[in-house]
């Protein structure tokens, strides 16, 4: 539990985290959790945990700009990293902006930044910034099906080492 606590820090920087639980939008406590799990298990290099809500018919393009759809490709593509290039790295997220476009779709807009690579295991094409992250915007989607929250759309793009961008909070 200790290690949750920092994380859920610094996922409340967004309009809304000063708002009481009460009055803020139903599913938004659901959502931030899920993107706290994110954090959590990257940093543990658990694909299982990683992909736990992701759509079956959700669709996921990377920073390389590859394209993958349902959560078999998901996981199995984490899995593939978390054992190779991206393997020990550790990740930090930060919401944006979260917005529910209906009741039952949350848009979710992050700053993310990927540290703690080996020499050699960086992708191709992807630049560390002067810290030695690798910093992207990743857009998520979520849709409610039943009672659970599910990602249906992954979007991360990276973001170059030219262009400005906030440090975490």
């Amino acid at each position: 539990m200790k290690a949750l606590i920092p994380t859920l820090i610094l996922l409340s920087g967004i309009s809304t985290s000063g708002l009481a639980a009460e009055t803020r939008p139903a599913g938004e406590d659901a959502i931030r959790k899920i993107l706290n799990e994110e954090v959590v298990t990257w940093n543990r290099g658990d694909a299982d945990g990683y992909s736990r809500h992701f759509a079956d018919d959700g669709t996921f393009t990377n920073v390389q700009g590859m394209f993958f759809s349902g959560h078999k490709a998901f996981r199995d593509r984490h899995d593939e990293i978390f054992r190779g290039q991206f393997r020990g790295t550790k990740l930090q997220l930060q919401v944006v902006s979260l917005r529910f476009v209906s009741p039952a779709v949350a848009a979710v807009d992050t700053l993310t930044w990927v540290s703690n690579f080996r020499p050699s295991g960086l992708p191709p094409a992807l630049r560390l910034d002067a810290k030695g992250r690798l910093r992207t915007r990743l857009f998520q989607l979520f849709v409610k099906r039943g009672n659970e929250w599910q990602v249906a759309v992954y979007h991360n793009v990276d973001i170059k080492p030219s262009t400005a961008s906030p440090e975490p909070r």
